[in-house]
């Protein structure tokens, strides 16, 4: 009997890629605003058109999942500054202006 953990592998790794994410978007709001949601789109740009091309499903997959998710990152990156400015994360001191900007 053969056993295929490549199902396994890849919900796996998604959920971790998800995961390790969300401080990411957290922390870059933190501490660079929003001002960086271009790093995020051509992360994901390149890691999903680099998936298109590998062959190893479970690579090609988990490279997919991190491209999808730093794309998905940069709408969370600009609702993460919503979050902040209705006081449910901290506001980094030293950017209070940039919030003031925003509204």
């Amino acid at each position: 009997m053969d056993l295929y953990f490549t199902g396994i592998v890849i919900a796996v790794s998604c959920f971790l890629i998800i995961g390790l994410f969300h401080p990411i978007v957290i922390k870059t709001e933190y501490y660079t605003g929003t001002r960086y949601w271009w790093l995020f789109m051509v992360v994901g740009v390149v890691c999903v058109v680099a998936a298109m091309f590998i062959e190893n499903s479970i690579v090609s997959s988990v490279l997919g999942i991190f491209g999808a998710s730093s794309l998905w990152s940069i709408k969370e990156l600009f609702e993460q500054r919503d979050r902040v400015m209705k006081g449910w994360f901290p506001m980094n001191p030293k950017r209070r202006g940039e919030y003031a900007d925003a509204e």
